[in-house]
Formats: structure tokens, C-alpha cells, sequence
């Protein structure tokens, strides 16, 4: 299994799962609140984009737009059920 690492050096084993890819990522861009902001988030990626393969990216890409479509469709039927009365399922 292939290793990155982020800029801070925190090393992140590939094994498919974008999971702990945004861990290190979240480690990595929390480490020092101070420095925290939406562009130095956006370095970081590149950089881990930097070490991937194409076929990494493509894989860790569709993973990542799989994650986020359905946390999309939840709030969107979260709404959908707030407006309708329901409560917590």
C-alpha cells in the first residue's frame, strides 16, 4: 500500500478509503487554528492531489462526489421532512 503525506508531514496510507484521507487532511489544516482558512485548505489538497496517480485521483474523486451527493440528498430530505412535521426518524 502506497503512503502520502501532507505538508506537515502526516502520513496517509492509500488504501481506497477517503476516510482517512479527510482525517489527516483535518488534522493537518486544524493544527494550527490560527493559519486556518478556506485557502490554506485548498494548498493542502493540491498538494495531496500533487502525490496521487491519475488513477488515484479518479478513484478518490469518485468516492469524494459519491460522499458529498449524499450528504446533499440527506439535507435535502432532512428539509423535505421538517416541512412535512416528521421528527427524527
Amino acid at each position: 500500500m502506497r503512503t502520502i503525506t501532507t505538508s506537515k508531514g502526516v502520513s496517509i496510507e492509500l488504501d481506497g478509503d477517503i476516510q482517512s484521507v479527510l482525517e489527516a487532511l483535518f488534522k493537518t489544516c486544524w493544527s494550527d487554528p490560527d493559519d486556518y482558512s478556506y485557502e490554506h485548505t485548498v494548498r493542502e489538497v493540491g498538494h495531496l492531489l500533487g502525490q496521487l496517480t491519475d488513477a488515484e485521483s479518479r478513484q478518490y474523486l469518485s468516492e469524494a462526489l459519491t460522499l458529498c451527493y449524499t450528504t446533499y440528498e440527506n439535507g435535502r430530505l432532512e428539509r423535505v421532512m421538517k416541512k412535512l412535521g416528521a421528527g427524527e426518524p
